[in-house]
């Protein structure tokens, strides 16, 4: 029995190393962007990883936010993200129920294809999505935007959420059938409160998936009056030289927001996936 004991010991201390040593390799990034972030932009180049900014050139980021055009590219981002969350978190709900709960002859077929969109590449689609949006004169828009990252996020959400609503009891459903609840008012009054946890998951993976995406944005548009954040980044890049260390500061903004919303609501994220996987 002590023996046991002291093996479990161990292995305990043994995982705890491991976790931490793995949760520093997964925020020495972060630690590494923002240190460089608050270097001149000649320190950038050297040997050492890390270096003490002295003083800390806290211009960068004023640089960073004046001349890399930060409010106007920050305001299409939360344009086109807001839109786009919102859309895959009604869409996701709505297909997830209908998969889930309503039977029809093509519903399992139906729900292949939708998740066979996790293995379609990004890059495969750029062309075809190029000149379609051409035709239809939606290039360096909102929509060319907004009508890809819908379509790239729903297979993952639809996924997340037909595991979650199949976890949910149908006798809840039977007893607002029974005082006269019709198809929406079951979805939106029952369903939508219930499903939070997973709502909140797809709501997170999707705007971790499109607020940083660049593909995308730098193929289908060519103004800055629509360009988004991570376009910031190449205001400060030239031909022959380029200012990493306010780069740096911008990546660094760039990355903030969905830093916040993922510690934010990381519990929720947790709970939404978890309870998804179990069938009550």
């Amino acid at each position: 029995m002590a023996r046991e004991s002291s093996f479990n010991k161990k292995s305990r201390i043994v995982l705890i190393i491991v976790l931490g040593l793995f949760s520093i390799g997964q925020l020495f990034p972060l630690v590494w962007l923002v240190d460089f972030s608050l270097c001149k932009s000649g320190d950038v180049y050297g040997a050492n990883i890390l270096k003490i900014p002295n003083p800390p050139q806290f211009i960068n980021y004023y640089l960073a936010w004046r001349d890399g055009k930060i409010p106007q590219y920050f305001i299409n981002s939360i344009i086109v993200n807001i839109v786009s969350v919102l859309l895959v978190v009604l869409f996701s709900l709505m297909m997830g129920y209908a998969f889930v709960r309503m039977e029809w002859k093509w519903s399992n077929k139906v729900l292949t294809y939708v998740l066979l969109g996790l293995m379609i590449p990004i890059h495969a689609t750029l062309l075809p999505n190029f000149v379609i949006f051409r035709q239809l004169n939606m290039l360096d828009s909102y929509f060319a935007l907004i009508i890809p990252y819908v379509a790239f996020s729903l297979p993952q959400a639809v996924f997340l959420m037909t595991g979650f609503i199949g976890s949910i009891p149908r006798a809840l459903e039977e007893s607002a059938i029974i005082d006269g609840c019709g198809i929406f008012r079951i979805l939106f009054q029952i369903i939508l409160p219930l499903s939070k946890p997973a709502l909140v998951t797809v709501t997170v993976t999707t705007f971790l998936n499109t607020w940083n995406e660049f593909i995308m944005a730098a193929t289908y548009l060519t103004s800055d009056k629509f360009r988004t954040l991570p376009f910031s980044v190449y205001n400060f890049a030239g031909q022959y030289a380029s200012n990493y260390a306010v780069q740096f500061a911008v990546m660094t903004i760039v990355a903030l927001p969905s830093l916040i919303v993922y510690i934010a609501l990381n519990e929720q994220v947790t709970k939404g996936v978890t309870l998804g996987a179990v069938k009550g």
